[in-house]
């Protein structure tokens, strides 16, 4: 794999505090917007505090698959909320931490603990959660399916 690699991503303004999103190489276009928090802020449309969010997510979600792949962990779902905090620090914005919370579904009990290390692996490995400056809460769990009853 080479060692750089390069991602263009568009903003055009469109009217009042939202615009659009989008990627040479992708074929969706986004809609993005300041947060309702925030002055003329927008309900309902996707703003760059929950983009930061969905892409430490979204990585944590990506290296997860490729490790237990690479590790033939066998699983049945997998799912992941994010919650990102927003405060003033040193009198600036900043999302000071992002907690993850991964729930990942096994099929019998007997791999519970090589999954939790492949889901902290993931964690450790992931490009986007390595590149920010906020702190990342790590809460995983695991289920394991209950096998039904015969009647």
């Amino acid at each position: 794999m080479a060692q750089e690699h390069f991602y263009e991503v568009s903003v055009e303004w469109k009217s009042e505090r939202k615009g659009t999103m989008s990627s040479p190489v992708l074929n969706d276009t986004l809609e993005v917007a300041t947060p309702p928090e925030f002055p003329k802020g927008m309900v309902g449309i996707w703003s760059p505090e929950h983009l930061l969010v969905a892409a430490v997510n979204s990585c944590l979600m990506t290296t997860f698959l490729a490790i237990a792949e690479n590790s033939k962990l066998d699983f049945t779902h997998f799912a992941s909320k994010g919650v990102g905090k927003l405060e003033v620090v040193d009198g600036k914005y900043i999302i000071s931490e992002i907690t993850l919370m991964p729930v990942l579904t096994l099929p019998a009990d007997d791999q519970k603990e090589r999954a939790m290390r492949v889901l902290h692996k993931a964690e450790a490995a992931c490009l986007i959660s390595n590149s920010v400056k906020s702190k990342i809460i790590f809460q995983p769990e695991i289920i394991v399916m209950q096998a039904e009853l015969i009647a």
